[in-house]
């Protein structure tokens, strides 16, 4: 599957968005005020974006909850139907832009728009071109037992199964061998 740039980015904005939730109870949102949002905003480079406000980080929690969602769609049927609410609820506008030395690609949000606007349009239509393309098995939760994170499998033959193979991977395969020798040992 061949993936632009500018779809690459508003992916990896869409991971890491769903992934600043709160895991459990315990764990702390990684959008726990405004300056927190700033942060993200300024982090991925978010082009477009005015002063941010209490309004806006509420917006923006929403919708990362909706793309929460479509990783835990069970079939491309389900997430089609929430990437379309996303989309058309931001007022999607296409337009070509080349702004920030980037060359010429696409933006989906209307000029002016909200922070969560901007990621929804940008964000829906990058998670929509992988589920027109008979790929929405690639958007995946980590399978680590302790771990819920999002991530984009874009290996060759779709095997990655967690978020990170050095932490979560490496942690499960460490267990398992340490369980096999104990096993062994008797």
């Amino acid at each position: 599957m061949l993936i632009t740039h500018d779809t690459r980015r508003s992916l990896d904005i869409v991971v890491d968005l769903v992934n600043t939730a709160p895991e459990d109870d315990t764990a702390l949102d990684g959008l726990s005020d405004v300056a927190a949002l700033q942060n993200f905003v300024r982090t991925h480079d978010i082009s477009d974006v005015g002063v941010l406000s209490e309004f806006d980080l509420s917006a923006v929690r929403k919708i990362r909850g909706r793309f929460s969602g479509v990783f835990a769609s069970p079939d491309a049927r389900a997430a089609a139907g929430m990437i379309n609410e996303l989309v058309a609820a931001a007022g999607t506008t296409p337009r070509l832009t080349d702004h920030d030395g980037y060359d010429w690609h696409v933006h989906y949000f209307a000029p002016g728009a909200s922070v969560a606007d901007h990621l929804a349009a940008d964000g829906g239509m990058a998670l929509a071109f992988f589920v027109v393309a008979g790929e929405q098995e690639r958007l995946r939760r980590c399978e680590a037992p302790d771990c819920r994170r999002a991530f984009v499998d874009l290996s060759r033959n779709r095997s990655r199964r967690y978020c990170d193979s050095r932490t979560c991977g490496n942690r499960l395969h460490v267990a398992a061998y340490r369980a096999r020798r104990k096993e062994a040992a008797g």
